[in-house]
């Protein structure tokens, strides 16, 4: 699903630069729910964003469901986001003047789905992460696991083949996070292939395998026993 070649990216800085990524190589296979892990400086935003499609490398390879990544002018960027990408940021990043229903379906309307087939689909999602009847609230109507349950469901409503988690439970209760994480397992049971980017071990354990980075490089790769996220839920 993912096949990460070699993958370097530098930034200027004034007249130096900055190596963050120092050839990365990973390889995700479709299904998995995997955990990438670093301290801050580690390198894992920049490689988020590369494979979120929001940054491009300077060299190496990126391919996502046998596409080439390479070349994007923005139009063509935001194209293959919306066709093969759903995010969940930590902020939640909802529209504080739309609905929790608008919210969910704007994502089908970048993709030109008619207005009542997008309230349906929309619809359809918010019952999934178990919102079905705050549907018509607003953003600040909702708590914080509230919330990013509706992000959830927007990153779900495109039908994308990758989520890509930027902390989605840093701005959440320990409570609330495995709550999140149970959700998240549920997703990932169907077949959906989701990362998660986190600083916290707990929810790491919550995936099957955990990536850490350090200095630009991945220094630890492994396979591990999932945590069931149910088991803290009561």
């Amino acid at each position: 699903m993912i096949e990460i070649k070699d993958l370097h990216k530098s930034y200027r800085m004034g007249s130096n630069s900055l190596h963050v990524l120092k050839g990365l190589n990973l390889s995700i296979k479709e299904g998995e729910l995997v955990a990438i892990m670093g301290s801050s400086g580690s390198g894992k935003s920049t490689f988020l964003n590369i494979l979120g499609m929001l940054d491009e490398a300077d060299s190496g390879q990126y391919v996502l469901d046998s596409v080439p990544i390479k070349d994007l002018n923005e139009t063509k960027a935001a194209k293959y986001r919306n066709k093969f990408l759903g995010f969940i940021f930590q902020s939640f990043n909802l529209i504080n003047y739309k609905t929790a229903i608008e919210n969910v379906s704007l994502p089908l309307y970048y993709q030109k789905v008619n207005r009542k087939e997008r309230q349906e689909k929309a619809l359809q999602y918010l019952e999934k992460v178990g919102l079905k009847q705050w549907a018509d609230h607003l953003p600040s109507e909702l708590s914080g696991g509230q919330k990013q349950r509706v992000a959830i469901a927007r990153a779900l409503a495109a039908e994308p083949k990758v989520l890509l988690a930027d902390e989605l439970t840093g701005a959440l209760d320990s409570k609330t996070s495995y709550e999140i994480m149970e959700l998240i397992q549920e997703i990932n049971d169907e077949g959906k292939t989701i990362l998660v980017v986190t600083h916290e071990p707990d929810i790491a354990n919550m995936c099957k395998r955990i990536v850490h980075l350090k200095d630009g490089v991945i220094v630890e790769d492994t396979f591990v026993e999932q945590v069931r996220a149910s088991e803290y839920v009561q």
